[in-house]
């Protein structure tokens, strides 16, 4: 299953064999297109999780779990390391604005003695995706909004020197997935610089081309790929 809000899931129809069908879930529209479940799942983390979470235990109850979520979509790209054009998938999947603020600085939630911050998809898996799609693996952040000025952008990347990009639905999907014992994968093509809001710098139109072309490429790849491989020695779920 994958899930995106209605321009990106399109253009992840796109790169899949048939036209989509509707199914109608409650709270949730299901797409099906191939072998492809997608949803629609709303801006933001929270909705995010609730839709994916809705789509995901309908199939369960239904007797046809599904084996893999993807959150697929456009987000802002860190330079230099994700330029405007560029794909990005995700080896952490990191709430960026979850925690508290303290005279000390941010402390994420984990620091405070519960939740968690990060998921992480199989690093197999990511490996196969960076190598079919092109796509630069490394942290994807997720938060309820999006940066909008240089300092934001600079007290993130002091925070998560690892971060590639930046979104608002994949730790919402991956909490979801996490639920329901799924792994979860999460693309993104970058359609601006993270930093200072400048709509004249957007290429929203470049990253959905992007997006249908990887997730073409995309497509084939999870079709080989195998959850059940022997232990993988560079996955960090096996150490």
């Amino acid at each position: 299953m994958a899930t995106a809000v209605p321009v990106e899931r399109d253009a992840v129809a796109r790169s899949l064999p048939g036209p989509p069908r509707e199914i109608p879930l409650p709270g949730v529209t299901l797409h099906r297109a191939g072998a492809w479940d997608l949803v629609a799942a709303g801006v933001g983390p929270a909705l995010a999780a609730a839709s994916t979470a809705t789509a995901l235990t309908a199939a369960a109850l239904d007797g046809h779990p599904y084996g893999l979520v993807v959150s697929a979509g456009i987000g802002g790209g860190f330079a230099p390391g994700a330029p405007v054009g560029s794909l990005v998938v995700a080896d952490e999947i990191t709430a960026a604005d979850l925690g508290a603020e303290t005279a000390d600085g941010f402390l994420p939630v984990t620091e405070l003695g519960f939740g968690t911050v990060t998921h992480r998809p199989p690093a197999a898996l990511v490996r196969l995706v960076a190598g079919a799609t092109g796509a630069r693996p490394g942290t994807v952040l997720t938060g309820s909004t999006v940066t909008g000025t240089a300092g934001r952008a600079e007290s993130l990347r002091a925070r998560h020197p690892r971060a590639l990009a930046e979104a608002m639905e994949g730790f919402g999907v991956a909490e979801a997935a996490a639920a329901h014992g799924l792994p979860v994968l999460e693309l993104r093509a970058i359609s601006n610089p993270v930093g200072p809001r400048d709509r004249a710098a957007w290429r929203i139109g470049d990253a959905l081309a992007a997006l249908t072309d990887g997730f073409g490429k995309l497509a084939p790849v999870l079709t080989s790929w195998n959850p059940h491989d022997p232990h993988d020695p560079h996955d960090p779920h096996d150490h």
